[in-house]
């Protein structure tokens, strides 16, 4: 039998009632299940990215927060770093806060990974999806 877990989470309430309406739309039993299912969905697509070898094409999109206090310059940079890979970036300002970047990509797939983790993992990127084709 396998062994479950009881954690707690801080996320902002905005993207709560979000996500209580849509798994209540879908159909879910309790956010358990949903989270569960969200954390699968996550793991098969890092684990996936992981397995790409060689030369890819394709495109980072990420949504992120644009008044985060630092949040602009530290992508620029990580983009900098990774400039060998990045063909075009188009920028789109979604709302008042949040931002959506769209990132042309042919790479070695490592160095593919390494930016979109490396850009992932700041606070206030609200989403990160790779698209290799």
């Amino acid at each position: 039998m396998r062994r479950t877990e009881r954690i707690c989470m801080s996320v902002p309430s905005d993207l709560l009632a979000e996500f209580d309406e849509a798994i209540s739309r879908v159909g879910y039993p309790n956010r358990s299940k949903a989270l569960q299912d969200a954390m699968r969905t996550l793991l098969a697509e890092l684990k996936a990215l992981g397995e790409l070898r060689g030369i890819v094409n394709g495109v980072i999109v990420m949504i992120y927060e644009h008044g985060k206090p630092g949040l602009v310059e530290e992508l620029l940079d990580i983009q900098h770093e990774h400039d060998e890979l990045i063909a075009a970036t188009m920028h789109v300002h979604l709302t008042e806060e949040d931002c959506l970047e769209v990132i042309a990509l042919r790479g070695e797939a490592q160095r593919i990974k390494e930016l979109a983790d490396a850009m992932r993992t700041r606070k206030g990127v609200k989403a990160l999806r790779v698209i290799a084709l």
